[in-house]
Formats: structure tokens, sequence, C-alpha cells
């Protein structure tokens, strides 16, 4: 099962298109295949990959870490998802309060992206104390746009867990195999970073996550392959959610996203094999993670496509659908 669906992977490793890739299958009675081939450094010196690898998550960390984390928080009643983030920080854009729309926004518009915030915003080039950037984000009068996937989003959602909770993200409970940075344990290489002037290895990719203290709603999370599958399972078997929590990661909201995540829709990552309530999530360092419910089904691949640059066409968006189509089918096939 697993040599036919890492496939679509080797070839792409014997391509050159990527230095190295993990596949991870579990089924919902436990069973698990791991294949792993590659190098998990090319630069300075090569590095081959394992099974204990840690790799940067990227987005990915928006699922399992923030998004598990307000849905609990909801579980607990200490948050409504349909309330203002304001519940959370009264202090958002304080100097406004009777006119910033950013004062409006609920959990749950944050959650599904449906707010006007902009994707991105290179937040790490307006100074180096996460304190004051933390700051600046809160009072910052955003520009409006059409809803986007957006990283603003759930670097808000962090700021509001870590209100509620008062403790910091790395503070709150997570599985084995996941940490955020530096991992405890080998690391698997990014890029070369322009602005840090090294490769990065065990610390943060993202340039944002980074100058915020590399632990943020965004971004931050590290695991192995066993790690996320682990939490994985946890979805497919209950023991990792609540009843209201597997609902509300399941259910549609705004088009083809659910609370955190996306369901399968026409050229999504997960392919079009799988069930249609199919759940999944990407990052952009190359990872993914996919759970068909139907079938009882996780997959995750795990690239490090953006080393030793994000400016190279690793093929990363044909390689994630053909896996899924090709895990889904060897599954099938028993």
């Amino acid at each position: 099962m697993i040599e036919t669906a890492f496939a679509p992977a080797a070839a792409a490793l014997a391509s050159g298109r990527i230095p190295g890739a993990t596949l991870g299958i579990v089924t919902a009675d436990g069973q698990r295949h791991v294949r792993v081939a590659g190098l998990a450094q090319k630069v300075p010196e090569a590095e081959v990959l394992t099974r204990e690898h840690w790799f940067d998550l990227a987005s990915v960390s928006k699922v399992i870490a923030t998004t598990s984390f307000v849905l609990r928080l909801a579980d607990e009643g200490r948050i409504d998802l349909d309330r203002p983030l304001t519940d959370a920080i009264p202090d958002l854009r304080q100097y406004d309060v009777a006119n910033a729309a950013e004062r409006r926004l609920t959990f749950r518009d944050c959650l599904v992206h449906r707010t006007f915030l902009p994707a991105v915003e290179p937040i790490y080039t307006y100074g180096g104390d996460p304190d004051r950037l933390r700051a600046f984000i809160l009072q910052r009068e955003w520009r409006h746009g059409p809803p986007v996937y957006s990283d603003i989003n759930f670097l808000l959602l962090g700021i509001a867990v870590e209100r509620i909770t008062g403790a910091g993200l790395d503070a709150l409970p997570l599985g084995a195999g996941l940490s955020w940075g530096p991992p405890p344990g080998r690391a698997v290489a990014t890029e070369r970073c322009a602005w840090r002037r090294r490769v990065l290895k065990g610390e943060v990719h993202d340039e944002n996550c980074s100058a915020l203290g590399g632990r943020t709603g965004h971004a931050g999370l590290f695991g192995t392959v066993d790690g996320v599958l682990d939490f994985a399972h946890g979805l497919l078997d209950g023991s990792g959610a609540s009843p209201a929590m597997l609902a509300a990661i399941r259910t549609p909201v705004e088009g083809h996203r659910t609370c955190g995540w996306e369901i399968r829709f026409p050229g999504w990552s997960g392919g079009q094999a799988c069930s249609a309530g199919t759940i999944g999530h990407t990052g952009f360092t190359g990872t993914g993670l996919w759970v068909d419910f139907d079938r009882g089904l996780a997959w995750t691949l795990l690239t490090n496509r953006v080393h030793p640059t994000r400016h190279f066409d690793s093929g990363i968006f044909d390689l994630r659908p053909a896996t899924g189509d090709a895990v889904v089918a060897a599954f099938d096939a028993g």
C-alpha cells in the first residue's frame, strides 16, 4: 500500500524537484504505514531524512494547534465562537472603539477566513520586539479587502488564546511528536533565508512568526510524521476531539471552509478520489494533512520543498493531489 501511495513523491524526488519526503498513513483502527526518502538537508552538507526528523509544519499549525485550542475553549464554555474577539482582546483597536471594524470580528469569522483582513503583511520588517509587534497587530487599522485566506486571522486567534488562558501557546498541551520550535530532535532544513542570512534548521521558517517569538497562531509548530499521525488518529477515532469539535471542523461554514479546515472542492490539495467530507490543510514549507472520515483514513505528506529556496518550481501543487489520489486508490484496493 505505502509504496503505491508514495509513487508520486518518489517521482518528485527522482526529478530533483524536492529534496526529501515523508508520507504517513493511518486508519481509524490504528494501522500505520510510513515511507521516508531523500534528504533532510542538501546544503551546506547533506543529511539523510529519517522517520525521527522534525518538520516545520508552517500553516498546518493553524489546525493542529490554534483551531484545536480555540474549539476546546469553546467546548469549555470559555468563549462563544460567534462573539467578537474583543471578549478576549478588549484593547483591540482601543483608540476607535465606536467605529473600528476589527472590533466586530468574531472567533468564527477568523476561523473560516471570512474577514476583510489581508492574506499576509511583512510584520517582521516593522521592528524586532515581539511585544511591540503584537501591539502593532492589535492597534493597526488594517486595509480592507474581500475575504481571503489570511495569516492575520490566525495571528489574532493566537493572541486571543493567550489572553484567555493567561499563558503562551507553548504552555498549552500538545501530543508527543509535536512541539513549538526549536524541536527536541533533529530538524529538517528549510530555506536559506535572505533576512536571517542562513539556512534555517530547527527555527521557524515563517518570518512573522520568527519576529513574534516563534510561537504564533498561524505558524511555529514542528512535528514528526508520527506526531502528526497521532493527531490525525485522534480525529478519526474521536479520542482527540469532542463531538462538538468534530462537528465544527467537518461542517462547511463559508464556501469550502469549516472552522479552521477545508473540505474537498474542485482542484483542492487532497485530490478528488477522497470522500466529499474529507478535511485538510497545507503548510507553505511543503507540509499537509488530510482526514477522510468516511473511509476512516488520514495521511500526511511532509516535504522540505522550500530547501534551499522557495524561488523554485517544486511541483508541490501537483504532488499533493496526486499523492492524495494515490493514497485513496491504494487504500481502496486493500
